[in-house]
């Protein structure tokens, strides 16, 4: 794999590592403050609230998504011949969108929640002015046609490569009869992220030009609902593409330490083509409290909410275990993140499956549930695989070895956090509110818990993004590695 990856690659690899671990910490900070001021512990405006709310949730995304590319591309190179220049490419449009996004909101003002739900950019436009908005949505819609450009070239390389992206999802072994196995994991799973964040983008695309447009000329307006469908589509899928990038680096790091290679066999190829189709459908369980939704709508949300939590994550999950079961790995930060990354993932999805139902969606929707069960899955999933590939890159690339240190960072971050994620799923059992900026009494204790958590999780994480560039220090010095 070290001789695969075009210098470049590898040199852009580092760069989209070293700034998903800086602005980790930096969205992490921004979060235990909003935890601080609900708790009572320090006082900040309204005002600052909302727009610290809007950076940390769309740059949380955000970082997702580049640790997500990085391991992506990287674990790609190893089975066919990229282009590093569209990476580049991707890093380059990705961090011009979220400089305008972040001086949007900390320039101007704009504070109206990563979702930017119309017509909420229109009416801030009228209190601070249209230079916010139009900056914060055009910084997104930059950073999706980044991502957009580098999905479309690698469907170009896989349907020249293999024969078309049917092919990749191993249509024929599924449906044709084909025997053996099906392509590497790493290229099914890419696949689906083109497939379903390319619509994803497209959708998105379609909102923020129709918020421009009506923010410039407020009398051509959008039906709010299909707005709203749209919006949700796009940020929905957006987030789930980051943990089907992410996973390939359990099927490739883990498969290379326990010496098994992790195998398309017909169940695995089953598995992501119907995670592909459901991932489509499934952010209408956003929606169940809107009553102006088709009841047959929301019905698919409920369903193949639950189904969606199923196929994948099962064959994964399941995957890992076997894999490892009496393999004789050695466990290091990189397996051991790698493999807890799958109980963070599982963990994360049994209280999504249960907000997806309409009844209980009713009253805990717009309750810290929500965050609990997004946090838990971001970033003891999400995250998580980020970050043991961090190490495994500095390993590989490298000459970095596992401490005691090491150890100690990884039981740090996943106890804390485990505090973190239990605070907001207590929160929203008592019916916490989310996204609100001052709490009652009764639920003050909870976001003082979560606060102190998250101060332990940004020491873990300062103490893991510290390891990571001094592990850097080997790569650049390794002969011909990224010089």
């Amino acid at each position: 794999m070290e001789s695969s990856i075009h210098p470049l690659a590898k040199k852009t690899v580092i760069y989209y590592l070293m700034t998903t671990s800086i602005m980790l910490i930096l969205m992490m900070i921004l979060g235990v403050l909003m935890l601080l001021n609900q708790g009572e512990m320090i006082t900040i405006t309204p005002i600052w609230f909302y727009k610290i709310m809007t950076a940390h949730g769309i740059g949380m995304v955000g970082i997702a998504a580049l640790g997500g590319t990085a391991i992506m591309w990287y674990f790609l190179s190893k089975y066919i011949k990229l282009n590093p220049t569209i990476f580049l490419l991707n890093f380059t449009l990705s961090l011009i969108g979220v400089v305008l996004i972040f001086i949007a909101i900390f320039g101007f003002d704009f504070s109206d929640a990563w979702t930017f739900l119309y017509p909420l950019p229109a009416q801030s436009a009228q209190i601070y002015g249209i230079v916010g908005p139009l900056m914060f949505l055009l910084g997104v819609l930059i950073l999706g046609i980044g991502y957009l450009i580098m999905y479309m070239y690698l469907a170009k390389r896989f349907i020249k490569e293999y024969g078309g992206l049917g092919k990749t999802l191993g249509w024929d072994y599924i449906f044709r009869g084909k025997k053996g196995y099906g392509p590497p994991a790493a290229v099914v799973a890419s696949t689906m992220v083109i497939i379903t964040n390319s619509t994803a983008i497209l959708a998105g695309a379609i909102v923020i030009i129709g918020s421009i447009i009506n923010i410039i000329y407020p009398a051509i307006r959008m039906d709010p609902m299909l707005a709203k469908h749209l919006t949700y589509a796009f940020g929905h899928i957006f987030c789930n593409a980051t943990i089907y990038m992410a996973v390939i680096a359990v099927y490739e790091v883990l498969a290379k330490y326990t010496k098994r290679p992790w195998k398309s066999n017909k169940a695995f190829l089953i598995a992501w083509n119907a995670s592909t189709l459901f991932t489509l459908m499934i952010y209408t369980h956003h929606l169940l409290m809107d009553f102006a939704v088709p009841t047959w709508m929301l019905i698919i949300g409920q369903v193949f909410s639950y189904a969606n939590g199923l196929p994948v994550m099962v064959v994964t999950a399941y995957g890992a275990l076997m894999i490892v079961y009496r393999s004789g790995i050695k466990w290091d930060f990189a397996s051991s993140l790698l493999f807890l990354a799958m109980f963070g993932w599982v963990a994360g999805a049994i209280p999504a499956i249960i907000d997806a139902t309409i009844v209980v969606n009713h009253v805990m929707h717009n309750t810290k549930w929500v965050p609990g069960h997004f946090h838990t899955y971001m970033g003891m999933g999400v995250i998580a695989m980020i970050l043991g590939f961090m190490y495994y890159f500095n390993k590989t690339e490298g000459s970095i070895k596992h401490n005691r240190f090491d150890t100690f960072s990884i039981s740090l971050y996943f106890t804390f956090f485990t505090g973190i994620v239990g605070s907001f799923l207590y929160a929203g059992s008592i019916s916490t509110p989310r996204r609100w900026a001052e709490h009652m009494p009764e639920w003050v204790l909870s976001d003082q818990v979560g606060a102190i958590s998250g101060i332990f999780v940004v020491l873990a994480t300062t103490l893991i993004t510290v390891r990571f560039f001094t592990g850097l220090k080997g790569v650049v010095n390794q002969p011909n590695s990224i010089n």
